[in-house]
């Protein structure tokens, strides 16, 4: 579990991207706590977390969800930049 400590807000343009990816607020909070956490481009941070899926999406099947979370850190808040997610584990 990561030390994250701190509000989380979520920009414009990573709401736009989680309606169209498939990513919850909730998933979004769950990973930046316990996702594992590494550096990424611009000095920002990365969270990562798979969550089990089974499910379709787009019209295939998955089985597993994958978050990745772009947050850049400024005064005790985490802002939320982006977020990806990638499907796996299909028939």
């Amino acid at each position: 579990m990561n030390k994250v400590k701190g509000l989380i807000i979520f920009s414009k343009h990573a709401l736009e991207q989680m309606e169209i990816r498939g990513a919850s607020k909730e998933e979004v909070k769950e990973t930046i706590y316990e996702g594992e956490e590494s550096p990424a481009k611009k000095g920002r941070v990365s969270f990562i977390k798979n969550f089990p899926f089974e499910a379709k999406w787009k019209g295939q099947y998955y089985s597993t969800k994958q978050l990745r979370v772009i947050v850049k850190k400024e005064s005790g808040r985490y802002v939320v930049i982006t977020v990806f997610t990638f499907y796996f584990g299909g028939e």
